[in-house]
């Protein structure tokens, strides 16, 4: 049985305070790369978006902070390149770790965060609607997320060493937009002339230093994980997946992705109305006299259609992959900036976790004007489905919509239940488009339960938010925490920084103000519990402040945990049958061979007899490398983790199940002259037996000058 006071104990006596910090640290890094082609991706909610291969994999990194006095004080933040946090994921890595460690870690000191990338792989989240689009739920999706992530959490644990924390902050102008503008601009005037932009710019970032030098970090920083299209079909980990590649590679150039022992964590902040397709959003309308020109301001359409009105990021003359490399590398630099930095200031004192779950169906609490308030049962409204500019809707559905539609207003009934009239009157004035917090078959659509987190270090406190918050929300929700901190001493003093992590925990979809929510653009018709919702988690917050300060009291009663629903999930995605090649082939033939010679700046693409990436995902492990010739041995100069590799897969022939895999490489202006090759390594299934061999295809040598 593991005893945390003994433990505690020895790393005391192993790392004494006074010598190394007053804090335990750990860092950890895991592979949670789910099936990378025939699953529908998470974010766009396209059916049309089926992935097709990968260009970087995902990583969920782990860090864990204790007190160096009493190390059962801790917390464990797992910041995953996924596109939100999940209650049945959360709910199996707590579970994982809670039996590794039993009386370390539980459901009150883990948190899981989403960097709320848009081109990972789908079907993880437990509830119904999300799953929609990716024909129900993913097995092997959820559990890739789960293995990679109790492997960063147990290597960061493992890595637990006394060190010291320091923060600072810097500002990213280039980084993000506001993509509802005119939703923004219904909050006060009073209110926004406190602010110079009408999204955030500034970077928050915890640094982790042990004895040997900096371990890596913590970074707040709002920008959605949308640089990547969804026209985009390959497996990637958007912005901050790209900005956490090029820190550890500018910490560790020599070592491969996902293996350093420096890790770097980008985590998402108040995201709701940002966006990293800072050009603006314009009109792609060939033909049409407004082609070219930006999208209506109020609506985000053009010629009075939102699908034709598109954002565009910094690099959208060259690609969507440029661009994202452009987001990622501004706030790789905001991160240089901070801890390269001399004045950081430290983080001294208790470390606290709390979290509860509360019932956002039926919420009721006293708003600042004394009355008595309440959220509604989850519902999404008519301007859900106008969507974005960075990810236009479909049909005739339009943003800022507050009145019904009569042909909508029918079909809707035979979706989801037609809402009753105290639920039309609770969401009031958004339109219900689908009524999910009425519809349980075959089970719930949107959760209702959703997990309410914050962590304490010192006199940083980290609100981990189940939902998008928007600028202004996520402000006021900061604030508020901090007045109320400030106006109780005794919790923390009076020196004090907020920041929020999410979407973490549970998907509770979005967070706007009151004002925002009455002009329904996209953001607002998403709020799923109603115009209370920013001020319930408010409240909500403020009455957890108690559980972190350096005498805590013990949450008080509170909603059961929500059920688990990953135990009969409904899944119509069919398996992998067979894998087979033609006549006179063989897995792993070279189809398209390198011709001999390459400059550098210029691609390499080949061509390979191939089988369902499916069969094995090769978790910490890589479908392709490109390798260098180094005093006449092979060496891994790349991997499928590094931008400069694509490996695409398509089915030739699904009756006889033929496939082919593509592996393309640009070439680094700065790759070393020399000779390379280029291997494949691949699962192939026999659809007699079933059984799943491996295999590798490689190319000849070729020459880079």
């Amino acid at each position: 049985m593991f005893l945390p006071a003994l433990y505690a104990a020895t790393l005391l006596a192993l790392y004494p305070s006074s010598a190394l910090g007053q804090y335990l640290l750990g860092v950890g890094i895991g592979d949670v790369t789910g099936p990378v082609t025939e699953t529908n991706m998470m974010g766009y909610a396209d059916l049309s978006q089926t992935d097709t291969g990968l260009h970087m994999r995902q990583r969920s990194r782990a860090y864990i902070v204790a007190e160096a006095a009493n190390a059962t004080n801790r917390f464990l933040l797992i910041n995953s390149d996924i596109a939100m946090g999940d209650s049945g994921v959360r709910r199996a890595i707590v579970a994982k770790l809670s039996a590794l460690y039993p009386g370390v870690y539980d459901d009150n000191n883990i948190g899981l965060v989403g960097t709320h990338q848009h081109a990972g792989v789908g079907g993880y989240l437990e509830n119904l609607l999300p799953q929609l689009t990716s024909l129900g739920f993913v097995r092997e999706t959820f559990d890739a997320i789960v293995t990679g992530s109790v492997k960063a959490a147990v290597d960061a644990h493992n890595s637990l060493a006394a060190g010291s924390l320091s923060f600072g902050t810097t500002d990213i102008l280039q980084g993000n937009i506001n993509r509802s503008p005119s939703a923004y601009l219904a909050n006060p005037a009073e209110e926004r002339a406190k602010y110079a932009y009408d999204q955030d710019k500034t970077m928050t970032l915890i640094k982790f230093t042990g004895s040997s030098g900096d371990r890596g970090f913590l970074s707040f920083f709002p920008v959605h994980g949308t640089s990547l299209y969804q026209n985009n079909t390959l497996v990637s980990t958007d912005n901050k997946g790209m900005a956490a590649y090029l820190y550890e590679n500018y910490a560790e150039p020599n070592t491969a992705p996902g293996k350093t022992s420096f890790v770097a964590g980008f985590v998402q902040a108040n995201v709701g109305d940002t966006s990293p397709n800072t050009l603006g959003a314009f009109c792609q309308s060939p033909g049409k006299p407004y082609d070219g020109q930006p999208c209506e301001f109020y609506q985000s359409t053009c010629g009075g259609v939102t699908q034709e009105c598109h954002g565009r990021g910094p690099g959208f003359r060259v690609s969507d992959f440029e661009s994202n490399y452009l987001i990622g590398s501004y706030q790789f630099e905001g991160a240089k900036t901070i801890m390269e930095s001399n004045s950081l200031k430290s983080l001294n004192g208790s470390v606290r976790a709390a979290h509860i779950y509360v019932d956002m169906s039926t919420y009721t609490f006293k708003g600042a004007d004394g009355q008595t308030k309440r959220t509604c049962k989850p519902a999404m409204g008519y301007a859900f489905a106008g969507g974005t500019t960075d990810g236009p809707g479909a049909f005739d559905f339009k943003q800022g919509t507050t009145s019904g539609n009569p042909f909508w207003d029918i079909v809707k009934g035979f979706v989801t239940p037609q809402p009753s009239a105290d639920q039309v009157a609770c969401h009031a004035p958004k339109p219900i488009l689908l009524n999910t917090g009425e519809a349980t078959q075959p089970y719930d659509w949107q959760p209702k339960i959703v997990n309410v987190q914050l962590f304490r270090v010192g006199q940083m406190v980290i609100l981990l938010v189940p939902g998008e918050f928007t600028t202004m929300a996520g402000r006021r929700l900061r604030e508020a925490v901090k007045a109320k901190l400030v106006a109780n001493p005794s919790i923390m003093g009076t020196d004090v920084t907020v920041v929020i992590a999410g979407p973490s925990n549970t998907y509770g979809h979005y967070v706007t103000t009151k004002e925002e929510y009455g002009v329904q653009r996209y953001e607002g018709g998403s709020t799923i519990y109603g115009p209370n919702t920013l001020d319930a988690y408010i409240n909500i917050y403020g009455d957890m402040l108690g559980y972190i300060s350096d005498a805590p009291r013990a949450p008080p009663s509170q909603a059961g945990a929500p059920p688990d629903l990953t135990k009969n999930p409904l899944s119509l995605r069919t398996g992998v049958v067979l894998d087979n090649v033609p006549i006179g082939s063989s897995f792993g033939k070279v189809l398209t061979a390198p011709s001999g010679s390459y400059s550098k700046g210029s691609t390499v693409t080949v061509k390979f007899q191939g089988a369902t990436p499916r069969n094995n995902l090769r978790l910490e492990e890589t479908f392709l490398t490109i390798d260098r010739q180094v005093n006449g041995q092979w060496q891994t100069y790349r991997t499928d983790s590094h931008p400069s590799t694509k490996y695409n897969w398509k089915r030739t022939n699904g009756a006889l199940g033929y496939s082919e895999v593509t592996i393309t490489w640009d070439i680094e202006r700065d790759a070393p002259s020399g000779t390379y090759r280029i291997t494949y390594y691949g699962d192939y299934k026999n659809g007699w037996t079933g059984k799943i061999s491996a295999f590798t295809g490689q190319t000849g040598s070729f020459t880079v000058s």
